[in-house]
């Protein structure tokens, strides 16, 4: 909040990006300080990199683009991948009586380096491709990439969003403070009270799967379906309301998934920063729809084969991804409205039921753990009735998602017309988090990403 007090004190948009870019960097380095400079050399080379496609021509343009590509997917595969491939390198080699061990090596993956390689790589991508001029300001360009409230979990911008509007000067504006401000809040809400508090019950299924009843493995089952939805859009609405805070508006990220009647429409609607950037930069390079229905499903499931590796360096991903690939190609349908809603209604609950099942291989240690779970679910296997919480808290917690539901699928927004209605909310919601919220250590799910 100080940070905002001074950056509406500031006169021009130079002194603004300037002091955003060093709480960014102070935001960054609070987690691994040294890993400024592995985000600093990306940015360096991406600035260098669109200045010189701009100017360039021919085969030189292309050059400086697979450069900031290889820059950038190097990192995030060494941070990110080289363990994974070196422990199925080796695994490998076992099965094939090769007596030969490589050693993996003491790699802290940085924090949100998926995000924000994807951010920098759209950039570098739309200078070429004409649809952005490449930025001359070297702070600017920087602010881009390592703006804070979406640095670490998301959104994945577009320069086309960000750059103008860090160009801007825009005066102080009560009315999107008091939305900013609104939007945060209820993040921290659906993170600490909701999100945190299903995550024990989770918690405690996944890692007794073996030994509870398979109705209380149902639970939770849904219960991680709402707690990754409650942590990952909750920090979006955080981000995203502090960017409103400062008169920045970032792209929504979330359109109601659970509501969705197919797969694929979940897909529009879930992750959509994501989900438009395999669009735009793999899926319709890969040739779209333009070379036949086969070609297409083809092209549809290496981006969810992609996009399931994305998230981690686990074949539990790669499962994961690839098995939403798999159901968007057998099942591309549409949302279709003119059906009657008891059918609508019935095709959003089978669609989240595959999708719950599906999260099981997203949440799970290793494949293992999610085929057991999901074996002794369908199998109805008999155990122990505890889930981790008591039966009131359990009521609660289900009191939570139906409150979750009413807000976020019936009424999408908080509108206040006068002040005094603000300051209530505002009041009434920080005093729910403090009563209710699940302070630990856990921290964001998509920070690991």
């Amino acid at each position: 909040m100080v940070v905002t007090l001074w950056f509406y004190s500031l006169k021009t948009q130079k002194s603004r990006n300037l002091l955003l870019l060093i709480a960014s960097s102070y935001f960054y380095m609070s987690f691994v300080p040294k890993y400024i400079l592995i985000l600093g050399f990306t940015i360096i080379i991406d600035y260098l990199a669109g200045l010189q496609i701009e100017k360039s021509a021919g085969k030189r343009r292309k050059i400086w683009l697979v450069l900031s590509i290889i820059a950038n997917v190097g990192i995030l595969a060494y941070y990110k991948y080289f363990n994974f491939l070196v422990d199925n390198l080796n695994g490998f080699l076992s099965a094939a009586s090769v007596d030969k061990h490589f050693d993996a090596m003491d790699i802290l993956l940085p924090v949100g380096l998926s995000f924000h390689t994807f951010q920098a790589m759209s950039y570098t991508i739309e200078v070429y491709r004409g649809k952005q001029k490449a930025e001359r300001n070297f702070a600017t360009y920087a602010l881009y990439v390592m703006f804070y409230p979406q640095l670490v979990a998301g959104p994945i911008e577009r320069p086309q969003n960000i750059l103008p509007q860090l160009h801007q000067y825009r005066p102080y504006d009560w009315g999107n403070v008091k939305e900013g401000i609104t939007r945060m809040l209820w993040g921290f809400f659906k993170k600490v009270v909701i999100a945190d508090r299903l995550a024990m019950v989770a918690d405690h299924c996944f890692g007794h799967y073996n030994e509870i009843s398979w109705y209380v493995l149902v639970i939770g089952a849904v219960f991680y379906s709402f707690q990754i939805y409650c942590d990952f859009s909750g920090y979006c609405d955080i981000g995203i309301g502090a960017a409103k805070v400062m008169n920045i508006k970032l792209m929504e990220n979330f359109a109601q998934p659970y509501t969705s009647y197919n797969i694929t429409t979940f897909w529009k609607r879930w992750h959509i920063s994501l989900s438009g950037w395999f669009r735009d930069y793999v899926y319709i390079p890969l040739g779209g729809n333009r070379k036949g229905e086969l070609r297409r499903r083809i092209n549809v499931f290496i981006v969810f084969l992609l996009s399931g590796l994305w998230h981690g360096a686990n074949w539990t991903f790669v499962l994961w991804g690839g098995l939403h690939g798999l159901l968007v190609t057998l099942f591309p349908g549409n949302e279709n409205k003119t059906n009657s809603k008891p059918v609508i209604y019935i095709k959003a609950v089978i669609t989240f039921i595959a999708v719950t099942i599906l999260w099981v291989f997203f949440r799970a240690s290793d494949i293992g753990q999610a085929i057991g779970y999901i074996t002794n679910i369908v199998t109805f296997e008999s155990g122990s009735d505890a889930t981790g919480l008591h039966i009131v808290e359990l009521l609660f917690s289900i009191l939570l998602i139906v409150i979750l539901m009413i807000k976020e699928f019936r009424l999408n927004t908080f509108s206040f017309d006068n002040d005094r209605k603000f300051y209530l909310y505002a009041a009434g919601m920080v005093v729910l988090c403090y009563l209710f919220g699940v302070f630990g250590e856990n921290q964001f799910i998509y920070f690991q990403f």
